[in-house]
């Protein structure tokens, strides 16, 4: 029986409350979402991407309050050699199978920028600069939600079979998984360290969104250039430097850290709410087995380099 608009909306309230519980994990969060897409139509389809977007920031900059600025560094110093031969092999390889599968240029390019760097910030960043319609800005959003959700539950059981270190894995995270929210979804639930490490070098990657869009600008023979700074970096560098030289601070830092958690977990709720069938069907064979490729690749690549140099 099809549920009104109101018990739909009772429900998805409550479910979304019901991840802020404290035994609530981010991969039960994202399951959650997911199994309530397939059972009912999402409440409030225009406001779920905003909302994720905007709680993403926040629960970002929390987690700043819980790290050390010399630790960061030192975690984005060492990171810097993966995100740079990562991001130039990912769109190089994207590049080919797109000419392969002969995928529309437009899709192609959007899936490889969104695994090269940050998922669906990526996208949503280069696609205004590119002019791309909204069917390929939705496929390739599509592919990287799925394949952040699978990399969500995945990764942390590669990790404690292969004894990853948390150093090893919160590296393999940044690099390997599109999203900033699984990123840290799944370095929170490898450790304190990884998770530290992960969302340092993710966010350094992120910075790359910049470069990447006059490039894209030259390429696609586009005059917008203008492309959103994701300034909540800095403010996430600002509660790190808070937490390292404010001892005021201190006291208040795990309360902070620990709602953050609680914003991150709920962020994977409304992604996974957003993933219905029906937009795995949207998706599409040949783009999907581009996306999928890529993700293979850079994860195999990546983790055979941090075990080997790392």
């Amino acid at each position: 029986m099809e549920l009104t608009e109101r018990k739909r909306e009772i429900v998805f309230l409550t479910a979304a409350l019901f991840c802020l519980l404290p035994f609530m994990s981010a991969p039960l969060a994202l399951l959650l979402g997911l199994i309530l897409a397939q059972l009912m139509q999402h409440p409030y389809p225009e406001l779920n991407h905003k909302a994720t977007n905007l709680l993403l920031k926040i629960s970002v900059v929390g987690l700043g309050f819980g790290m050390n600025v010399f630790a960061a560094m030192k975690a984005g110093r060492e990171g810097v050699l993966f995100t740079v031969a990562s991001i130039v092999g990912v769109l190089t390889l994207g590049y080919v199978l797109g000419k392969i599968f002969k995928i529309e240029r437009k899709t192609s390019y959007l899936i490889s920028a969104g695994t090269a760097i940050c998922g669906g910030s990526a996208i949503a960043a280069l696609s205004p600069v590119m002019k791309a319609e909204e069917r390929d800005i939705s496929v390739s959003l599509g592919i990287v939600f799925i394949l952040n959700a699978v990399a969500l539950f995945l990764f942390p059981v590669v990790g404690h079979a292969l004894g990853l270190t948390q150093s090893q894995f919160g590296m393999w995270c940044a690099i390997a998984i599109h999203d900033t929210s699984s990123v840290v979804g799944a370095a929170g639930k490898y450790g304190v360290e990884a998770l530290q490490i992960a969302t340092t070098v993710k966010l350094a990657r992120a910075l790359w969104i910049v470069p990447l869009a006059f490039g894209t600008a030259f390429l696609f023979k586009s005059d917008r250039c203008k492309v959103q700074l994701p300034y909540f970096i800095g403010l996430f560098i600002l509660a790190m430097l808070a937490n390292t030289y404010l001892p005021f601070v201190h006291t208040l830092s795990p309360y902070i850290v620990n709602v953050a958690k609680a914003g991150l977990t709920l962020t994977l709720f409304l992604i996974g709410s957003g993933l219905s069938f029906k937009v795995v069907r949207m998706v599409g064979a040949k783009p999907f087995l581009q996306g999928l490729i890529l993700w293979l690749a850079i994860s195999g690549a990546s983790l055979w380099a941090i075990m080997t140099l790392y």
